[in-house]
């Protein structure tokens, strides 16, 4: 590689430093940092990595809440040429003994109120809130000079939400997040003069590498939440500090649910971003209803890809706006049957994609790489149909599919035909083990209000074929949810499989 030529994700932070050094960059809390100010603790903190004996390759893990310490961590780490390992701050126990141990982390950066979740044994670096802090250290400590990382070296090992099977971690390059950076600047308009919130966690890699490395690469000025604080959230926009936002599905619904939605002067929010899930298409009319002049975009795609992969943009949404849009800059994709065989236009088969933005396969897992990745193309798991446009429409997860009596049933067109009931607040729906049906298509339903079994279940015959409409309803408290909001259907068949 020739030197000063290499493709790297710290680099993107470096170059709009020198461009725009006074403007400022992160706001966290009380504490604001200007372009020039956040690159130079980023190096400062890559020297504080490094004297501790961590080497090029070396993966460091991050279990911390959202905050500027821990967006200089991972930028530290991509500038000291070591592997960044963000780990959901949630997970206890054998969960988080698993990605620490299965990554081989030699250090994790940690806040100090988790640090004590972590196994035995393991190096513990405190990310803030203590006198040995990585923010505490940097004032004592010179900017790092080293040698810088190659674009084709590992920056991350980003671990798959786990919804189906074990987390697998993703192995993501320089080269391949930058190739991500600048899809999701063209294809969600991003600019200067944007004035994101980012409130979804930042070790999730919608929020850190579809907007907050991406706003950063373009100049933006962008404040961290800890959460997507509706009450926060809406003062921010109201006095003109935030104009976008990214939040998935369940935090729009759940917006949309406060009693102030309908009251509160959301006039300057210019851009809703959504994604990680599918947005039942009834709440997205009753968003668009309450905001008619602002711009939606949704975003697709999946940690392998770093991860967004299609957007359907604000003036694609008329008559689809259940798609998830076309492929992104870098992106291409295909639909293929169980043969690999491309199917026509209005079919459904699986996505296959082909892009620089691809991980490199998974961290130390042979044989889940060679399944996912096949005759040059990665296997996505996602099922969908394609327009003679190029949209895509997205039905259901390859392992979601519910077999009914011999006929494949997707759960997304059950989900859509429910949500149009004013008694449903939020539903996922199941295929469970039955001696006739196969699979029993079944929805688990948190209702609004009081509501009954055969309502809903006549309400679902009326917009939907026989074969298709549910068999059963059964009703919960909360529909269980990773870190990204997307629905663990997994869990809700084991739960309740023998019911």
């Amino acid at each position: 590689m020739t030197a000063g030529r290499s493709v790297t994700v710290d680099g993107t932070l470096r170059r709009s430093a020198r461009r725009t050094p006074e403007r400022v960059a992160i706001q966290y809390e009380d504490r604001s940092w200007t372009y020039a100010e956040l690159d130079d603790a980023v190096s400062r903190a890559a020297r504080v990595l490094r004297e501790s004996g961590l080497g090029p390759g070396d993966r460091v893990g991050a279990y911390g809440h959202n905050s500027d310490a821990y967006l200089i961590g991972f930028l530290a780490c991509s500038r000291a040429g070591l592997v960044h390992v963000p780990v959901n701050q949630n997970l206890s126990g054998e969960d988080l003994a698993y990605l620490v141990g299965q990554s081989g982390c030699a250090l994790v950066l940690a806040d100090p109120d988790l640090a004590g979740n972590l196994p035995d044994g393991v190096r513990v670096q405190p990310l803030r809130d203590a006198d040995d802090s990585l923010l505490a250290r940097l004032a004592v400590t010179e900017p790092y000079d080293g040698e810088e990382p190659r674009g084709e070296d590992l920056v991350q090992l980003l671990y798959t939400s786990g919804t189906t099977a074990q987390p697998k971690g993703a192995m993501m390059t320089h080269r391949a997040l930058v190739h991500e950076y600048l899809s999701a600047i063209t294809a969600l308009d991003l600019s200067a003069g944007d004035r994101p919130a980012h409130a979804l966690p930042l070790y999730h890699s919608a929020q850190m590498h579809v907007f907050l490395l991406p706003s950063l690469a373009v100049g933006a000025q962008n404040i961290i939440l800890d959460a997507p604080d509706g009450g926060r959230l809406f003062d921010l926009i109201e006095t003109g500090r935030v104009d976008s936002l990214f939040a998935p599905p369940t935090v729009w619904i759940g917006l949309a649910g406060r009693p102030d939605f309908a009251t509160r002067d959301l006039s300057g929010l210019r851009k809703a971003y959504y994604g990680a899930s599918i947005m039942p298409v009834p709440v997205l009319e009753r968003l668009k209803a309450r905001l008619p002049t602002l711009a939606f975009y949704n975003c697709f795609g999946q940690s392998e890809i770093g991860p967004l992969a299609m957007v359907l943009g604000p003036d694609e949404h008329k008559g689809r706006m259940d798609s998830c849009g076309r492929p992104v800059l870098f992106v291409e994709a295909r639909l293929v049957d169980e043969a690999g065989q491309d199917v026509p236009d209005g079919e459904r088969g699986e996505i296959v994609y082909r892009s620089p933005q691809l991980c490199e396969g998974y961290w130390d897992k042979p044989e889940e790489t060679a399944e996912a990745f096949r005759d040059g193309w990665f296997h996505s798991g996602d099922l969908a149909v394609r327009d003679t446009q190029g949209y895509f429409t997205v039905v259901d997860r390859v392992k979601d599919v519910i077999n009914s009596g011999g006929v494949l049933v997707a759960s997304r067109q059950v989900e859509d035909a429910l949500y149009t009931h004013e008694r449903v607040a939020e539903v996922a729906v199941i295929g469970l083990p039955d001696e006739r049906w196969i699979e029993a298509v079944t929805a688990v339903v948190v209702p609004r209000g009081e509501v009954t079994e055969a309502e809903l279940l006549a309400h679902a015959r009326e917009k939907l074929a026989h074969f298709k409409a549910p068999k059963r309803v059964l009703f919960v408290d909360e529909l269980p949810r990773n870190a990204s909001g997307k629905i663990l259907k997994r869990e809700l068949r084991e739960r309740f499989a023998q019911v």
